[in-house]
């Protein structure tokens, strides 16, 4: 057996697919996480890692964070991923058309879209060979930038004492900090300018940064400064990991609130925001407004999704509140919530 199915078949998961093409160079790796509620949602993640170890733990705990995602927001879908194993011999095109193939194989069993390092033009040569993967990017985006704002406004709504029934909470004059300004970073970033906020803005593009920040009237800082940069919320918008032990002690925001998936590196990380005061919104709620919006459109069948999405603020109050008054973590309360939810309707993968 070959190291990446070897890897692969130490999994608790529903079902893990390997996926190899050799005309095109295709090394890729499909996890259904759990399967309970409902077919699994997930993006198509490529970049180049070091190892296929790390490129199975990414994906198996992606897969894992879509499954909560899912759950926690009264979404009828499980969890999936899937992470291309980027390097400079991919025929991209015949790659993603092969990857859109293994999908149809699984006959809806699994509905994708874009993640990082996944472009436009992947997703189009999916959808010549698959109609289970989502193309529309930018509206997928602008459903992000709205839930973020709606998870930004229950930030300032515990730190204001306000009440449940509050139905408007003020953004204006908030300063955000953005790192990442792709699809999800730039979108987060229109929806806040709209609601009043000041922006800083870090890309590693930076010409990508200062793109973003002319449309928005935001402000490039480095990219190497954003995370510590003093500012009301920092949203991380990029990629994973990203917050460690001793970054949660630089942080000079009161909350810590992004589209990013997996923002923190580990548990520890949050512990110690917490212990400093600093409120970390799970991102499976901050980054849920894609998910809701594809599963709810495709396999929901609602008509309008912003009910679902709008929801995210009056979730992520209780999660936190819940959090507070148990000395724990907002994560460890989502996780809790998620595979209740998930028992009630049978358990299992």
């Amino acid at each position: 057996m070959q190291r990446l199915e070897a890897l692969a078949s130490t999994l608790d998961v529903a079902s893990w697919h390997v996926i190899r093409d050799e005309p095109s160079g295709l090394r890729a790796l499909i996890i259904l996480d759990d399967t309970t509620l409902g077919p699994a949602a997930g993006g198509v993640r490529t970049r180049r890692y070091a190892d296929e170890a790390d490129a199975v733990a990414e994906c198996a705990g992606l897969a894992r964070a879509m499954t909560v995602k899912c759950a926690i927001s009264g979404l009828d879908a499980g969890g999936g991923k899937t992470v291309v194993l980027d390097h400079a011999a991919m025929d991209r095109p015949r790659a993603f058309e092969a990857l859109g193939r293994a999908v149809q194989s699984l006959k809806g069993r699994y509905l994708t879209a874009g993640d990082l390092g996944t472009a436009g033009d992947d997703l189009e040569a999916m959808a010549r060979c698959t109609e289970y993967v989502r193309t529309d990017e930018a509206h997928l985006g602008a459903a992000v930038g709205r839930g973020l704002v709606r998870c930004v406004e229950a930030c300032v709504q515990l730190r204001s004492g306000a009440g449940h029934a509050e139905r408007s909470i003020s953004l204006d004059g908030l300063v955000v900090a953005i790192q990442g300004c792709g699809a999800m970073g730039a979108a987060a970033a229109t929806e806040l300018r709209q609601r009043g906020c000041r922006l800083l803005l870090a890309d590693l593009d930076d010409g990508r940064a200062r793109r973003v920040a002319e449309a928005v009237q935001g402000t490039v800082v480095p990219a190497s400064s954003i995370l510590a940069s003093p500012c009301d919320v920092l949203a991380p918008c990029a990629a994973g990991g990203v917050i460690d032990v001793s970054e949660a002690d630089t942080v000079a925001a009161f909350a810590v609130c992004g589209a990013a998936n997996n923002i923190l590196a580990g548990p520890a990380a949050e512990r110690r925001l917490r212990e400093r005061g600093v409120v970390f919104v799970p991102d499976s709620l901050s980054s849920a407004g894609a998910v809701i919006e594809g599963v709810g459109e495709t396999i929901m069948g609602l008509s309008d999704r912003e009910g679902l999405i709008d929801r995210l603020r009056e979730t992520t109050v209780d999660v936190l509140r819940r959090a507070l008054a148990a000395g724990t973590t907002g994560s460890e309360v989502v996780a809790r919530l998620a595979s209740e939810r998930i028992a009630a309707h049978g358990g299992g993968r």
